[in-house]
């Protein structure tokens, strides 16, 4: 008997057939790569310019906090604009809510898809410690008005 060890008719077709079959498995197309996951991101102002404030209040030294709710759309503009803390005063509230209509973001995204978002901002009215000079002429146009 030799020292090598022989197959039979049936055990080198076993082996034949184990060999074609991890050919095989080595000429599969590789799976295609998951895709990528698209990290979030979060809700970015791009321009959002002070409100203009009432010419009138700011002489008269009439200041205040409004606190506006919002909501920011996919096209990154301020939608549903509403008066969450009214600052007492209508003519800032006004202005405040006028003021913030035309403001720009870049909106958040989840899984690359642009999403609305829901914001509340204060807008602050604080007359200046100097008195501006368009106050004095208001003040003359006033007084001419009264007498």
């Amino acid at each position: 008997m030799s020292k090598h060890f022989r197959y039979g008719a049936v055990g080198a077709r076993a082996l034949a057939l184990a060999l074609l079959a991890a050919l095989a498995a080595c000429n599969k197309a590789p799976e295609p790569p998951a895709a990528p996951s698209v990290p979030p991101t979060e809700l970015l102002a791009v321009d959002t310019p002070v409100p203009g404030y009432p010419e009138e209040l700011l002489c008269d030294n009439v200041g205040g906090q409004v606190v506006l709710s919002m909501v920011i759309g996919v096209d990154g503009k301020p939608g549903n604009v509403q008066v969450h803390r009214s600052s007492g005063v209508a003519a800032l509230d006004q202005a405040a809510l006028a003021g913030v209509r035309d403001w720009t973001f870049k909106p958040a995204t989840r899984g690359g898809q642009a999403h609305s978002s829901n914001l509340q901002v204060p807008v602050n009215f604080k007359p200046p410690a100097v008195r501006p000079d368009a106050c004095f002429a208001l003040d003359e146009k006033r007084r001419r008005a009264g007498g």
